[in-house]
């Protein structure tokens, strides 16, 4: 009897029958009888299709539940005086974001901080009859944050004239408490750009209405509470670097929390924890709706998100432990104009603060608080992740490390003894798979990186994503899906062919027909077991490196290994290979799917948020590189969650159309980008741009007359800015004709125009730089005097080539920046200043030479000192062309970056 099946999977029984007449012995006869045997291997394209819209729209129903579920906002009366409401506190950010943009030095400044003083003594003249609250409007005359590592490396940043409010909870008749606090801590700043709803306003808001509710619960408390309002984050990390080294009660602070923003609004999640573990072992067993990954502590840790929060002063210069929460939705619109108080998130509020009151009212209580000065060690480290921003888990990398080494024993064992069992077959045939596996991820990469070229070439922006993310995912995400098959699909044709050859020699008496069949149905088994391999690889190098987010790893090996071992597997070498069940991939993919499908889609509309301000020295970078490095992260995407799924393809009547459909995605996404459909940005997600207008007196010390005006136009975000200047008109021509050094980075690629631009300044506002005193000799030694007249924000690059230490201090003799060995980056100590309105403006520089440089010749162009000075203030062009900038654009701001007209002098080594 002849039997045909359109699908393998309903037919495993003639495969059985084949087998059992093998090993029985009877050859002849089986053969005569299984000759007319002809199966075909061929899985239902529409089962593929349903597993893709099962990982597409569970991933997507995993991300909606994870991150964008918010709380109701609540009011007063809903949760009474001891309660959080978000209503409350959005009245807070309303009042601030009202003041408009409050840079260190800004009258709105002191406006914004009058308002959190006078909201903190209400707070304290409400509390509970059997609590002290103490309001302590803190003023910081001068200071010098000296870090060694990180984004601060090679730089003081040094301050001046700030005020902070510290605002102390502590229960009456506990006198011990006083001395064991848990600081919560924000800044009220905020860049000269944005009137910062988000960053952080929205932090401040949280902690005025924490420190009301906290004030009501305080009687029952074991450790006081202190609420840290600072000032001069923005500008270096200031306020938290002068409280922990300047106000009395730091010393008391056992555990520190930190409320920032890389975004506006969502919810607030924690991106770092520890060194010690307490923190966020009490944060998971009191959050209501936590929001924490690993993960992201490894991303930020490992440097690739060039930012720095107050976390990382109270972790290394006060040794504290805690936690370091943000708001990173809208990641785009951070320091820019669109932090505002409208895309702010109903819920955004209500989710940080009833988290923060659960954790506070355990820590306050708590009579086991961690010590002062934690010590990091990687065995007490936790590892930490939520389920649906519902659940959460923690465990100690001790037992990460028994965890994950029992599992990489356990799958050594097996791989060992199936490839043993399977000879020098099951050995090629694994290589043969991970061949695939290689092929796999040099087609995706290669495919996805390719569009990143292109789209330099075909679109007005090569970022044309930033306002619609999802677009990204259309442009990068399809070629690399199609990459990923075509390469999988290249390395299951050698499989196959070389698995043939194999049935071949070692099953004659099976018909051809029926060895074609075995060999498809085997090279997709292998195809899926190389997958596990991948993943298998990965966890072994995260427990070598003890990477937090190794449990990842653990879920996408052991999870589908499992659903493989219980459904699929046999060790016995003489049973024929089977098709992949559909409950196999469904019950492997569950777990890892939903523990991290979400925090995927998060990281990814993250990474694209940042591209606003992806580059640091404008011009410097080529415009593909942020999307290369975004097409290859896609790529990496792509390659890891969906190894297994591809393998379930290649036997399937969905190959032509997954190419179809992908390359149908591409080729629409590419011409929505060449068209214009899509704009890369909106008034609401707006291109980051500088607009300076720049007077350059660097070379009036080399013989020219007068110092050179000009504005200066140049962005953060990749791409070209003709079609902002031809907006703009004024005269601006653009190009890299104009290289500008402003000090704590260079503009190699900008637009500029002199139209106007020796207007709004006067020559007495041109810093200068005085050499009061030069001792030549063997220690050759240099006292300058710098007079930065109307700017309290500055910075100043020493030549460390030839200077060996130096010291600064103020007109008053106040020593600024001791002596004393100091970090350099390419040759140069950079200090930055910022200060209030009160701050000084004249400085004495003692400069120590080394020994190698006593000169005397001429240097050239070769400079020992080179200052910007920064004034927030409109000149008449600047009004004109700030008018007239393009509603896709908005000013950027951030430490290193010059206001809107600077100042630029410099001293050279001969001078």
């Amino acid at each position: 009897m002849r039997q045909r099946s359109k699908c393998a999977s309903l037919k495993p029984n003639s495969i059985s029958s084949a087998a059992n007449q093998e090993n029985s012995g009877g050859e002849g006869e089986s053969s005569s009888r299984d000759k007319n045997v002809a199966l075909i291997a061929k899985r239902s394209s529409y089962v593929v299709f349903t597993l893709f819209v099962l990982v597409i729209y569970g991933s997507w129903g995993v991300y909606h539940y994870q991150f964008e579920s918010l709380p109701a906002p609540l009011a007063l009366e809903h949760v009474g005086k001891r309660g959080f409401s978000e209503h409350e506190a959005m009245k807070h950010v309303e009042a601030l974001a009202q003041l408009g943009p409050h840079p260190v030095g800004s009258d709105a400044l002191e406006s914004a901080v009058k308002y959190v003083t006078e909201t903190a003594e209400i707070i304290k003249k409400t509390a509970h009859w059997e609590v002290n609250v103490e309001v302590d409007r803190f003023h910081v005359k001068s200071g010098a944050n000296i870090m060694v590592g990180g984004l601060f490396k090679g730089k003081s940043l040094v301050y001046s004239d700030l005020n902070h409010v510290v605002l102390r909870i502590t229960p009456k008749y506990v006198s011990e408490a006083e001395e064991r606090a848990i600081l919560v801590s924000s800044h009220i700043d905020t860049v000269f750009a944005g009137e910062g709803a988000g960053d952080c306003s929205s932090c401040v808001a949280v902690m005025l209405e924490l420190a009301r509710g906290v004030s009501q619960w305080a009687h029952g408390f074991k450790n006081s509470v202190i609420f840290l309002f600072n000032t001069g984050e923005e500008e270096g990390l200031n306020g938290a670097h002068s409280f922990v080294t300047q106000h009395p009660w730091s010393d008391t602070v056992r555990v520190a929390v930190d409320l920032e923003a890389m975004g506006i609004g969502g919810k607030s999640s924690i991106f770092q924890a520890g060194p010690n573990p307490w923190a966020i072992e009490n944060f998971a067993a009191v959050a209501k709706y936590p929001s924490a990954q690993i993960v992201a502590q490894d991303i930020f840790s490992s440097g690739a998100i060039k930012s720095a929060t107050d976390f990382q002063v109270y972790k290394e210069v006060a040794g504290l432990s805690g936690l370091d929460f943000a708001y990173v939705d809208y990641t785009a619109v951070y320091h820019t104009k669109n932090d505002k108080l409208e895309l702010l998130q109903p819920g955004s509020l209500q989710h940080l603060g009833e988290n923060m009151l659960a954790f506070l009212l355990r820590a306050a209580a708590s009579p086991s608080l961690p010590e002062n000065k934690a010590v990091e060690s990687n065995e007490e480290k936790a590892i930490y992740f939520d389920i649906l921003g519902t659940y959460m888990v923690t465990f100690r990398q001790r037992l990460a490390n028994m965890l994950y080494n029992s599992i990489i024993m356990q799958s050594l064992l097996l791989w060992t003894t199936s490839l043993l069992m399977g000879g020098s077959s099951a050995v090629i045939s694994l290589a043969l798979g991970c061949l695939s596996l290689v092929l796999m991820w040099i087609f995706s990469i290669s495919f996805s990186v390719a569009v990143a070229f292109v789209l330099t070439i075909i679109s007005s922006s090569p970022v044309p994503y930033v306002a619609y993310p999802w677009l990204a995912l259309c442009l990068f995400g399809a070629p690399a899906l199609l990459g990923a098959f075509t390469g999988q699909h290249a390395g299951y044709i050698i499989l196959e062919s070389y698995l043939a050859r194999t049935f071949t020699e070692r099953r004659r008496n099976l018909p051809a027909n029926l060895q074609t069949t075995l060999a498809k149905l085997d090279a997709e088994r292998w195809i899926f077991k190389s997958g596990l391999v991948q993943w298998f690889v990965l966890l072994m190098l995260g427990n070598y490196y003890k990477i937090g987010s190794s449990y990842l790893a653990l879920t996408w090996l052991a999870s589908p290994a499992f659903a493989y071992g219980f459904l699929e597997a046999t060790l016995s070498p003489t049973r024929l290979p089977k098709p992949l069940k559909t409950a196999t991939i469904i019950i492997g993919l569950s777990v890892p799917l939903l523990l991290s499908s979400g925090m995927v889609i998060r990281l990814s509309a993250t990474i694209m948020g940042t591209s606003i301000r992806f580059v640091r020295n404008p011009g410097a970078s080529h415009d593909w590189l942020g999307n290369v490095i975004l097409a290859i992260f896609i790529a990496a995407v792509v390659c890891l969650a969906l190894v297994y799924l591809l393998s379930y393809i290649h036997i399937s009547g969905a190959k032509v159309p997954l190419v179809i459909a992908t390359s149908s995605l591409l080729v629409l996404s590419l011409v929505a980008v060449w068209g214009g459909v899509v704009p890369p940005f909106t008034e609401d997600i707006a291109r980051g741009v500088n607009v300076v207008h720049v007077v350059d007196a660097t070379r009036v010390n080399g013989g020219d007359l007068e110092p050179v005006s000009y504005i200066s136009m140049f962005s953060t975000t990749p791409g070209n800015l003709i079609k902002e200047a031809d907006h703009i008109g004024e005269g601006f021509a653009c190009g890299r004709n104009r290289y500008s050094d402003f000090v704590t980075f260079s503009v190699n690629y900008s637009c500029w125009t002199e139209k106007d631009a020796g207007i709004g300044w006067l020559k007495s506002d041109i810093p200068s730089i005085h050499v009061a005193k030069d001792t030549r000799g063997e220690n050759r030694e240099t006292q300058v005097v710098i007079d930065t007249t109307i700017s309290t924000r500055w910075s100043l690059a020493i030549n460390t080539g030839e200077v060996g230490d130096f010291q600064l201090k103020d007109a008053d003799s106040d020593e600024l920046i001791p002596l004393g060995e100091k970090s350099s980056v390419d040759g140069w100590h950079t200090i930055q200043f910022s200060g209030g309105r009160e701050a000084p403006t004249k400085f004495h520089l003692s400069l120590f030479w080394s020994g190698n440089s006593t000169r005397t010749a001429s240097a050239g162009d070769e400079q020992l000192l080179r200052l910007r000075t920064d004034v927030d203030r409109l000149t008449p062009p600047m009004e004109t062309i700030i008018r007239k900038l393009p509603r896709w654009c908005s000013l950027f701001g951030k430490s290193t970056s010059p206001h809107t007209l600077a100042f630029l002098s410099s001293l050279p080594v001969s001078f």
